[in-house]
């Protein structure tokens, strides 16, 4: 069962791929969507067997790499952090899939985008079931390629282009470093699975490696390589920037690269080799800064975004700064919990979006829109339920969304850190809290509501402005769109109330085993807790929806006066803290320079001058040399033959007859 979870999808890209021109689009589209369905079944399966208690399962398919010391088996290792994995992949993957049906129709290469999306699926399954880091690697790479194709996958657009080759440099910063920690962990251990690491750890924990005439601990050196391999998959400030240009690609790749798959293989990463991160105080400390940092630092900028899908991708962002926070505070059962249940809300609200710019025609900024909800109210909805999870709304201890279990979760992990750096995750993720909550009610109130409802009477109608007319109608998206939506919204509305006691509750320590390190027993310590601790993520929530109201509907005149009173912020938050225009200037223009220097200085001047054009000048001027000999004149030919006839008589007797 196990086997087919991994290789289905890798055979439904397979048929769709080679065969898609005989099978059509439908056809593609048939194959794909069931394969990933089964997938999506099985996982389920597998995950319920968890939950029940079931042993982890170790499970040997080949004998992959036997060199030297290196022996590498292809094995799946099924154990519940996998378990949870393949839930979230297959789960958002085969709701991706039924998705594109209906918005990929009139595409001209249907079947290549359904063989992409089942590749990308296998490669994040290959990820998450591997039992050493070699396996887990050649899935990390996979996941790489898959998402370079389907960001790009309009490769017409030079913007497509463009995003598809930066998302795949950037990546290669972290996996870079990913890489040399890899080969330091074999190293060390001398092998890669992950069970003899484990159990090695702790006596390698005390040991220092010499490197540039210091000594380096081992245990953090190599804990920090696999930290930045895995900032760079989940786009962490400074290894950020290619997630919002991501979004050049068909909205279902959005939900499937932003909200479930790669971009949480680095929280993955972080929880499943937690046992040495544990070893690693300097290491902790470091991931819950950045963490905390980038959850801060992109909620300011979604703030101020016009594009809807660039708000919700960098509200992933955000998230996945909490997801590492959490790990950094060593509350890895709280981290995997939010990875599981921003899953559902975030891809709800992506796909959701798709659905709104599938309404106005392809329209995604958010100034152009408004008063479309009573047009598409099932959208609408849907879209509600997907930010109410995301904001966090809920009651203590009673009753909330998705949202409000993990994040509030998350939070109280922090506040209970006795490191200095939890504090700091603390308050700057509770002022995060405010900051998600706002831009969620301002996305809902600008694209729903807005300043062109109260102009139009008739709501169906698209606002007037230089791109559309009043003639064209928003329209609610067809079934096949709609229903992978409302599944998502199930799992949005009940997969925290429902699965909390499993994750972080009563069950947790049974439900987890050891496939985890665990510490923080939240469940036995949130009754011990400030009562203003425990209410403070739902006040902060509760604020930004109700500043949000305040700005967008009672008085909309308030975000242009603020953007006029507060210019140096508003445009510091508008051009993403500049970090593109940093990057360009520091890295990308030498890089050109220097590329330019050495094409004309070293390629043309040296190599091509002296090499292929240098050989090419002397063959021209030996052929141009030889050619005034063929005159056509007879006397010509009969004086060459006698020049020719004497030196050999020349040669023969100096040679023979002894002539000086």
């Amino acid at each position: 069962m196990y086997a087919l979870i991994v290789f289905l999808p890798l055979i439904a890209a397979c048929i769709a791929g080679f065969g898609g021109r005989w099978l059509g689009d439908k056809g593609s589209q048939l194959i794909t969507c069931v394969l990933v369905s089964a997938t999506a079944i099985l996982a389920w399966w597998a995950f319920i067997q968890v939950m029940g208690g079931s042993s982890p399962q170790i499970i040997d398919l080949m004998s992959w790499i036997n060199s030297g010391n290196l022996h590498v088996g292809w094995t799946l290792r099924v154990d519940p952090i996998t378990a949870v994995m393949l839930v979230v992949v297959c789960t958002v993957s085969a709701m991706v899939h039924l998705y594109s049906v209906g918005y990929m129709q009139g595409d001209r290469s249907i079947p290549r985008f359904m063989a992409y999306l089942s590749l990308f699926t296998f490669s994040m399954l290959v990820l998450v079931t591997a039992d050493n880091l070699l396996q887990l690697f050649f899935g990390w790479e996979a996941v790489g390629l898959s998402s370079y194709l389907l960001i790009g996958f309009w490769y017409e657009k030079p913007s497509a282009n463009a995003a598809a080759i930066k998302a795949f440099v950037v990546n290669r910063v972290g996996d870079l470093a990913f890489a040399i920690g890899i080969i330091g962990i074999f190293l060390t251990f001398n092998s890669l699975d992950f069970s003899t690491i484990f159990a090695s750890a702790s006596a390698e924990a005390a040991k220092t490696v010499t490197f540039l005439g210091m000594e380096w601990p081992v245990i953090d050196t190599l804990s920090m390589l696999l930290f930045i391999g895995a900032m760079g998959k989940s786009a962490q400030i400074g290894l950020h920037v290619w997630l919002p240009d991501a979004m050049e690609g068909p909205t279902p790749v959005s939900a499937l690269i932003h909200a479930a798959t790669m971009v949480t293989a680095g929280v993955f990463l972080v929880c499943r080799l937690s046992p040495i991160f544990e070893l690693s105080p300097v290491t902790l400390a470091v991931m819950t800064i950045i963490g905390a940092t980038t959850a801060f630092f992109a909620a300011t900028i979604a703030l101020c975004q016009n594009d809807i899908k660039r708000v919700i991708a960098y509200s992933t962002c955000s998230q996945l700064g909490y997801m590492f926070f959490a790990a950094g505070v060593s509350a890895y059962d709280a981290s995997m919990f939010h990875l599981f249940t921003h899953a559902f809300f975030k891809a709800l609200l992506f796909l959701g979006a798709g659905s709104v710019i599938h309404a106005l025609s392809g329209e995604q900024d958010l100034r152009k829109m408004g008063g479309i909800w009573r047009a598409i109210p099932i959208t609408y909805v849907l879209m509600w339920i997907g930010s109410i999870a995301l904001g966090g709304l809920g009651i203590p201890r009673i009753f909330g969304l998705a949202g409000f279990y993990s994040k509030d979760a998350i939070l109280e992990a922090a506040w209970l850190s006795p490191d200095w750096t939890g504090q700091y995750a603390f308050w700057l993720g509770l002022l995060t809290a405010l900051l998600t909550a706002f831009y969620s009610w301002r996305l809902l109130l600008m694209a729903f509501h807005g300043y062109n409802e109260r102009r139009s009477e008739d709501a169906h109608h698209l606002p007037t402005d230089d791109h559309h007319s009043a003639g064209h109608h928003a329209h609610e998206s067809s079934w096949i769109m709609l229903l992978p939506m409302m599944v998502l919204a199930v799992g949005a509305m009940i997969a925290g109330f429902y699965f909390y006691p499993y994750f972080l509750g009563e069950h947790a320590e049974a439900f987890w085993g050891q496939s985890i390190f665990l510490q923080h027993h939240l469940a036995e310590k949130e009754h011990h807790l400030p009562l203003w601790v425990v209410w403070a993520p739902t006040v902060a929530a509760v604020s930004g929806l109700i500043g949000a109201y305040l700005f967008y509907v009672v008085c909309p005149r308030l975000p242009n006066f603020f953007a006029r009173a507060f210019r140096p912020i508003y445009k510091l938050f508008l051009n993403k803290w500049y970090f593109d225009e940093l990057y360009h200037y520091i890295f990308v223009k030498p890089a050109l320079k220097m590329a330019d220097f050495f094409w004309r200085w070293i390629d043309q001047g040296i190599i091509d001058r002296f090499g292929p054009n240098g050989t090419a000048f002397v063959t021209r001027l030996i052929a141009a040399g030889a050619s005034r000999l063929q005159s056509g004149y007879v006397y010509h030919y009969a004086f060459a033959v006698l020049i020719g006839l004497a030196v050999l008589l020349w040669i023969v007797l100096n040679r023979y007859m002894g002539w000086e």
